[in-house]
């Protein structure tokens, strides 16, 4: 029994960071809705009515999903052919594939034939075929990029409210993810928004300590687009770290379990079909807007040796995995232990810089790690700037190379080199200010009033087993946040 006259403290729930008063750069631009949201008011605590934050970012990625759909306007309206949707910049995988890969005639990805996407893409590719009644190829191609596009906009939404949900007192930072020029632009390019929504909700499963959930996730995002295996890497490092392995274990043989799942029966029924994907990235050559491109474009003007596909995959593999050395040591020799998401987009980040290929959608992957690891709205929107520049330019280059457009309507190769630089550029000022705050962990916005990882699972709050160049040293319990304090 509490002494007499003791009243017990009600435990309140941690309040909610809002960006227009936390972000001192984005509350200059908020006059236009009210100004930044007043200090009396407890977001979190008083009861919003119907305008919760996840219906108000709902509705933010509808309103982003209709600007997505309207910019395909001139191709939807006068179809998708060469040059012209690339001057228009409604450029699609999808009723380009329906229509080269005869997807109307019962063509289906790896039953039929070969693919180039890994094999869970290509089952929603035939699927959603199917799904096309049968009608005029330019109106089945319409009708394909249509029901793709809902789809999509589906698994954005999911995205948006599965980093809102595991991002604790910042929910916020998840509007950018919902209304990033990035997914507005290519988010309709190709399917990667559903291996974003898988990694996403991988992500989430993990921050909620259920890491076979997470390793499933993993395992179905990886047979959708290669990257989401690469959270095992981060899990890895958090894992040394701490000296808990594991969650690592459960999680990589749940995704294993999971990608095999999906993987062997397809490749029982047709072996040579399931590793035409493997064979088709291996005999690639340097892709559009990949550094290894831009650099033999260069060598042809200046009269260097250019590099073919073999030498391509050598040095792209052999910078990804120098990358990947020191992203896992300034994991194991930051002063305090790393944020999940932080490790994440360092190595996600890595991966596009060093791969031979870069779509223009591959933007994508970054944009709900970025929102997790580094929610600063100002660089945040510089970065997208760029990559919007970046994504101009590549379409003005396909329209002169692949689409046989007037070249005095085109972009000139020197400044499309530009491009490709500046997007690597602005990447790479992002992974510096990531890795800033993980060696002054006092200057991340994350980890105020006393937050460790919000995404960290069973590794948050965890103490160090094992620090690079240092001795190892039993757990240390971090200190009880303060909004938890009785």
């Amino acid at each position: 029994m509490p002494p007499a006259g003791h009243e017990r403290r009600r435990k309140l729930p941690a309040r909610v960071v809002v960006p227009s008063r936390s972000d001192t750069w984005l509350r200059r631009f908020t006059e236009l809705i009210g100004g930044p949201l007043g200090r009396r008011t407890g977001p979190g605590i008083v009861d919003p009515g119907f305008f919760t934050i996840e219906r108000v970012l709902v509705i933010m990625t509808t309103i982003a999903a209709v600007v997505a759909i309207l910019a395909k306007t001139p191709c939807r309206a006068a179809g998708w052919t060469a040059p012209e949707m690339y001057y228009r910049a409604c450029y699609s995988d999808w009723p380009v594939l329906f229509h080269s890969r005869d997807m109307g005639e019962g063509f289906f990805p790896y039953f039929s034939g070969g693919f180039e996407y890994p094999v869970l893409l290509g089952m929603i590719a035939g699927i959603t075929a199917w799904l096309v009644p049968e009608t005029g190829e330019a109106a089945g191609a319409l009708i394909y990029f249509d029901i793709n596009a809902l789809l999509i906009v589906g698994a954005w939404i999911v995205t948006v409210l599965a980093t809102s949900r595991m991002s604790a007192r910042r929910p916020w930072d998840a509007a950018m993810v919902a209304v990033a020029p990035g997914i507005i632009l290519a988010g309709t390019i190709n399917w990667d928004l559903w291996a974003v929504m898988l990694a996403s909700l991988a992500m989430l499963a993990f921050a909620r300590n259920q890491v076979l959930l997470a390793g499933v996730l993993i395992g179905l995002g990886t047979a959708t687009k290669l990257y989401p295996v690469l959270l095992l890497g981060a899990i890895l490092v958090l894992a040394v770290r701490t000296g808990k392995y594991r969650p690592f274990l459960a999680t990589l043989g749940a995704a294993a379990g999971a990608w095999l799942a999906v993987n062997l029966p397809v490749a029982l029924i047709n072996f040579e079909a399931w590793t035409y994907f493997f064979t088709f990235s291996n005999d690639r050559a340097a892709g559009y807007s990949s550094g290894w491109f831009a650099y033999n474009l260069l060598a042809k003007q200046v009269g260097l040796p250019t590099m073919d596909a073999g030498a391509v995959n050598a040095a792209a593999l052999g910078l990804f995995a120098l990358a990947c050395i020191a992203i896992a040591v300034a994991g194991l020799a930051a002063p305090r232990r790393p944020r999940m998401a932080q490790l994440v987009f360092l190595i996600v980040a890595a991966f596009i810089l060093t791969n031979k290929v870069y779509s223009p959608q591959f933007v994508v992957w970054l944009i709900p790690l970025v929102a997790l690891a580094y929610p600063r709205w100002r660089d945040f929107l510089l970065w997208q700037f760029v990559e919007v520049l970046h994504w101009w330019a590549t379409w003005l280059y396909l329209a002169k190379t692949t689409g046989g457009g007037d070249s005095q309507q085109n972009i000139d190769e020197a400044y499309y080199v530009m491009a490709v630089v500046a997007h690597m550029a602005a990447l790479l000022y992002i992974m510096a200010r990531v890795l800033h705050h993980m060696w002054y962990p006092e200057e991340d916005p994350v980890r105020t009033r006393g937050v460790d990882d919000p995404q960290g699972g069973p590794f948050a709050d965890a103490g160090d087993r094992f620090v690079w160049k240092d001795r190892p040293h039993p757990p240390v319990r971090l200190a009880e946040p303060p909004e938890t304090r009785k």
